[in-house]
This record gives structure tokens, C-alpha cells and sequence, in this order.
């Protein structure tokens, strides 16, 4: 459900893999429905959420985390005995304790999940088949998971090209707030400092390769990234906080014309990317 990106990509790899029999999509307006239908994302697109999901055995949540809990109320009077749900979102704690409970409540299953694949482009025209291919997906059972559901999401990830990794939720948005959020508030940062209107205008014609790839994710969504951050608050403010430390030392090298603290700040960083580059199997991700 749902057709940006992530939505459009993974209905996309299931119909080229041929690992459905029928992929439903919703999106919002009823122009859209032949739009989407046209660009092979889906066999069928609709407006309305019972056609999509009252025949669903596996229902995908493929839209922004803080529009999650309205759309759990909203399709579980729609859902058959026994449908799995699962959802795309990049926080699992809240999301998670949110739909689990909805979703049961209604005679289904909730399995938390996340892959780690996705780009600052949006909507189903972003869309591609392999975008899951080589990527990890994160599920987050739970005491309360049902374990074939568990099974059938696993498969679902794997179906389509990518490897999964089992985590809690809380471990999950402990260690997304530094590998995925952090840097989506950094490249933010970066963007508003340096591309400010303040700033004399012609400072930005000497922004070249380097600060475009360094801040190319702060082109993402706004709404999107606003539900996240707020939604993983507290493990992001922990993580911002130890980055801010680190930079206050730094700038304080700087100050102090400290030449080897300097050095070991960019000695440590290239030697833990490449490091980290050249422990990678063909996998991209967000």
C-alpha cells in the first residue's frame, strides 16, 4: 500500500520476479490510478483501501511513519482472518507498538520491517526493480510475533533480492539513528549553513562534487525525515550529541593548532571507511 518509491520498487521486483499473483497499490487520487497502472509498479492501483486489502494475505504499509497508526485503523475493518501486515518504515520502536496491537485486534499479524535500500528521489516514476537487490532488510519481532508471519515477511524480503537481519525494535533504532538518520540531519545541516542566502551567492558556485555527494539525501523528503527524526528522537538526539562532541574537539584542535588530533581525525576516518568499503558485498542502501 502506497506508491512512492520504496512502494512502487517492491511491487515492481515482485511482478519482474514473478513472485505474486496479483500486486495491489493505493495511491491518493483517482488520476493516478492509470498513471500507475501504466508503469508496470502494479497489476492493479486503486483509491479505495477494502478493494486493496480484503483479499490480501500480505499487506505492505509503504508510507511515512507518523501516517502509520491512522492507516492501521483505517484498513482493519477491511482485513481478513489471518492477513500479515508488515511496512517499509525507518523506525520500528513506535511503529511497532502502534500497529501490533491494531492489527491482532483485527485477526492478523504484525511483523515490523525495514529495508535499508531507498534514494532522495520520490514517487512511483523513481521506482526500480532492483532497488531491494543486495540490500539488508531489518525485521523486528516481538514476544507477541506469530512465527510463520515472521516466515512469510522473511520471504517476502528475500523474494526480492535482499538479506535479512533480525533485530528488536529498539536495537533496530539504536543503530539506524547513527548509520541513517544522523546523516540525513548532517547533510540537512550542511546544506542550510552553507547554501544559506546569508551567505554572499557566489560561494555557492564553488560547491562542487564533494559537497553535492555529501548532502545529496538532504533533497529527501522534508515530511518524511520531520516523522523520523521525531519518531526515533531519543536514540537520534544520543547519537547527535556524541557527533557534536566530536566536532567541539575538533574545533578546538583547530583553535589550538593542533596538528596530530587533526591528523588522527581524518587518519581514523579513512582507514574505518575503508575498512568498512571493503567488507561490502554488492549492497546499497540508505
Amino acid at each position: 500500500m502506497g506508491v512512492g518509491l520504496l512502494g512502487g520498487s517492491l511491487g515492481l521486483a515482485l511482478r519482474t520476479r514473478q513472485q505474486s499473483s496479483e500486486v495491489w497499490g493505493v495511491v491518493r487520487q483517482d488520476r493516478l490510478v492509470a498513471e500507475v497502472e501504466a508503469a508496470g509498479v502494479v497489476d492493479h492501483a486503486t483509491t479505495d483501501l477494502s478493494e486493496a486489502v480484503r483479499d490480501a494475505d500480505l499487506v505492505v504499509l509503504c508510507l511515512p511513519v507518523g501516517a502509520m497508526p491512522a492507516m492501521a485503523e483505517a484498513i482493519r475493518a477491511h482485513l481478513k482472518p489471518g492477513a500479515i501486515v508488515t511496512d517499509v518504515g525507518s523506525v520500528k520502536e513506535t511503529v511497532v507498538a502502534w500497529l501490533e496491537p491494531v492489527i491482532e485486534a483485527a485477526g492478523g499479524w504484525f511483523v515490523g520491517s525495514h529495508p535499508m535500500a531507498g534514494s532522495e528521489k520520490t514517487g512511483f516514476s523513481a521506482a526500480r526493480a532492483d532497488l531491494f537487490a543486495g540490500a539488508v532488510c531489518v525485521v523486528t519481532p516481538t514476544a507477541r510475533t506469530y512465527p510463520p508471519a515472521l516466515t512469510r515477511v522473511e520471504e517476502l524480503w528475500r523474494s526480492v533480492g535482499a538479506s535479512v537481519l533480525s533485530l528488536s525494535p529498539n536495537q533496530h533504532d539504536e543503530l539506524v539513528s547513527r548509520s541513517s538518520h544522523l546523516p540525513h540531519i548532517v547533510a540537512a545541516g550542511l546544506a542550510n549553513y552553507v547554501l544559506s542566502p546569508a551567505h554572499a551567492p557566489t560561494g555557492n558556485r564553488l560547491c562542487a562534487n564533494g559537497f553535492r555527494d555529501t548532502t545529496r539525501i538532504a533533497s529527501s523528503s522534508p515530511e518524511l525525515w520531520r516523522d523520523i527524526a521525531l519518531a526515533n528522537r531519543q536514540h537520534l538526539s544520543r547519537a547527535l550529541g556524541v557527533l557534536i562532541a566530536d566536532l567541539e574537539e575538533i574545533q578546538r584542535a583547530l583553535r589550538e593548532d593542533d596538528a596530530e588530533v587533526i591528523g588522527d581525525f581524518f587518519e581514523t576516518a579513512k582507514r574505518r571507511r575503508d575498512a568498512w568499503l571493503a567488507s561490502l558485498t554488492p549492497a546499497s542502501g540508505e
